[in-house]
Order: C-alpha cells, then sequence, then structure tokens
C-alpha cells in the first residue's frame, strides 16, 4: 500500500503565507468555512510561538470580517501541556482528526438493496443535490448555506471532483463527493440524511467508490471522537494517523 500521508489530503484553499514554523490557507470564495481558513504548523509551537501566530491570524480574519480562528498540528505529534492548558483555558474547542485508506478490493461485500439507488451528479440531478445540502447546511446558518450552494457549483465543473446523490425509494437521502488525483480517490462530505440512517446508504455510497475507482487507494478523514471511524474500522480501512486541530469562535 502507498505510504499515505495527511499531504495526500485535499485542501480548498490557497496558501497565503508560510514560513519556517507554519502554512496560512485562505479562501475568500467562501470565508465562513473553516476548514479552509486556517493555519497548519509544520512544526509543533511552544506557547509564546502559538500566542504570535494566534495574534496575526485573529487580525487577518478581522480585517476580513471573520469570526474564528483555526489551527491544525503537525500530524501525529500532541500539543505541549501547557499549549493544551492555554487553549482550554480561553475557550478553544480542541479535537483531532484521524486519516484512514483502503484498497477496493477489501471492502466488504454489501447484499443487494433495490431501494437504494446511487447516482452520479450531472445537470438534470443537481438541483436536488443542491436542495438536500443546503437543508443540512442550515443548521450553521443562512450565510454558510447560501455560500455552500455556490462551492457546490464551483466543484460541480471541477474534474477532479466527483459528486454522487444516493435515493431511497426514490426520495434524496445522502451524497459524497470523491475526490480524483493519480492515485487515490478520497471521500469527502459523506452525509446521510437523518431520516434515512441505518439502511445501509451510507456503505452503499463508499461501494460506488471502490467500484468507480478500483484501481485507487481510497482515503478518507473521520473525526477522532466520532462514532463513524469504528464503522471504518470495521470495514477494513486502515489507521494511518492524526493531527491534532483546535478552533475558536467569536461573538459579535
Amino acid at each position: 500500500m502507498k505510504q499515505i500521508t495527511f499531504e495526500d489530503i485535499y485542501t480548498l484553499g490557497k496558501v497565503v503565507a508560510e514560513n519556517d514554523q507554519y502554512r496560512h490557507f485562505h479562501y475568500p470564495e467562501m470565508l465562513t468555512r473553516y476548514d479552509s481558513n486556517f493555519i497548519e504548523f509544520t512544526n509543533l509551537p511552544y506557547l509564546p510561538e502559538f500566542k504570535e501566530t494566534e495574534n496575526y491570524l485573529r487580525e487577518y480574519h478581522l480585517k476580513k470580517d471573520q469570526k474564528h480562528v483555526k489551527f491544525y498540528f503537525p500530524a501525529n505529534k500532541k500539543p505541549t501541556t501547557e499549549l493544551i492548558a492555554y487553549l482550554t483555558d480561553i475557550g478553544y474547542e480542541i479535537g483531532f482528526i484521524e486519516l484512514y485508506a483502503i484498497q477496493p478490493k477489501h471492502f466488504p461485500t454489501l447484499r443487494n438493496n433495490p431501494d437504494i439507488d446511487i447516482q452520479v451528479v450531472i445537470d438534470k440531478n443537481l438541483e436536488t443535490l443542491l436542495n438536500l445540502q443546503y437543508q443540512h447546511d442550515l443548521k450553521y446558518g443562512i450565510e454558510f448555506a447560501e455560500q455552500k450552494t455556490e462551492l457546490i457549483k464551483r466543484q460541480f465543473e471541477d474534474q477532479d471532483i466527483l459528486q454522487v446523490l444516493a435515493f431511497y425509494k426514490g426520495y434524496p437521502a445522502g451524497y459524497v463527493d470523491i475526490i480524483i488525483s493519480n492515485e487515490t480517490a478520497e471521500i469527502d462530505n459523506l452525509t446521510v440524511d437523518e431520516k434515512f440512517r441505518n439502511k445501509g446508504i451510507g456503505s452503499k455510497l463508499q461501494k460506488f467508490v471502490m467500484e468507480s475507482f478500483s484501481e485507487k487507494l481510497v482515503i478518507l478523514i473521520a473525526d477522532g471522537e466520532d462514532t463513524p471511524r469504528e464503522m471504518y474500522k470495521k470495514q477494513n480501512y486502515q489507521y494511518h494517523g492524526f493531527k491534532y486541530e483546535a478552533q475558536k469562535i467569536y461573538q459579535d
């Protein structure tokens, strides 16, 4: 199996600043998307270094009316006790993500379920995808949901991103984005509507990826503290490391 690292994961955003300590990613088309507007440390910072970087990002975001700061720490390294204490004390959410990969041939066999229909998104069903994601994204606010709609339209035109819809008994029930590179197919934005969970739709969407890109390594990111990661392990995905993250949202 190819040696997979977090560098193989797609990042929506451009590097606008870089030095020996960090890379600063920014995506002006969607300022409310935290995972596109952040700083990624390439070396684990000590507290004074972090505070200096924190002030820089806060000032940068304030100029653009962004109400958050977000940081990723180097892969497979836990922030110092002192840094975690500081982050906790001033109200950061701290978590970690995990990297998984699988050879498509190792994905479990699924029983056929005629109630589930998987469709590639084309002009005819794009509006269905837009409507379903808009309803899901409203929990993050109208501004985010509207900006996400425009993002989906841009990604629809991107030859390296394949958007896929799942229907259950004719009703739109879930979706996934597949980010295609030379050696990998990355599962992103895998979502099943709450009304249709526990029916095998998420597995069916993944199976579609495995069958469509059988010659590639399938990779994904999972929340290190969420339940889907346990599902991935049962489905034969292999663990390839972790990365700590911290974010803070400022109130008006």
